[in-house]
């Protein structure tokens, strides 16, 4: 049985299918005669050198008996999650920041939405009004404000002291 869709978003739906087949002990050719489709079609699926269309979801699905479109859903998800990496990550103005804040990684490096609790962290605690002033601009003043109220505690005092100060509590 397929799994449901939100718990694979994301994969290449030939992921899926060679999984399914390695399940049944099927050969990749058995599914392209099922399906009356090319097994050339079928080999470049599995090995992620092809999508899905329209026309192979509704085949696959019956042979699978899920949904029509549950493996154009799949290739959509697959889609978007690359399209999303190939986007240019959205940062702030590195110019305004020292090196020295971020030490420990490259800058150009930060998923600075992925690890936003962290960096809003570090700025307050180690920032001066410069990188405090970016943080708040590339964030938001509300989403900076959610941010502290989630972190539990902080060793230095200065994080305190700079949330106050800017108002963010």
């Amino acid at each position: 049985m397929l799994p449901q869709l939100f718990k694979i978003k994301g994969l290449h739906p030939g992921v899926i299918l060679k999984r399914e087949l390695s399940r049944q002990d099927m050969k990749s050719s058995e599914l392209a005669d099922a399906i009356n489709e090319h097994k050339q079609t079928i080999s470049a699926i599995l090995n992620q050198r092809r999508g899905i269309n329209p026309s192979i979801s509704i085949k696959l699905a019956k042979h699978f008996n899920v949904e029509e479109d549950y493996f154009m859903l799949l290739q959509a998800s697959y889609d978007v999650k690359i399209a999303a990496n190939n986007l240019p990550k959205k940062q702030p103005n590195l110019d305004k920041f020292r090196k020295i804040i971020f030490w420990d990684t490259t800058m150009d490096k930060i998923d600075w939405v992925k690890n936003k609790k962290a960096i809003i962290k570090r700025i307050l605690e180690r920032g001066n009004e410069t990188e405090i002033n970016e943080i708040i601009s590339f964030y938001g003043k509300d989403a900076v404000s959610i941010e502290i109220k989630s972190i539990k505690k902080s060793y230095l005092s200065t994080f305190k002291n700079n949330a106050i100060e800017y108002n963010l509590i």
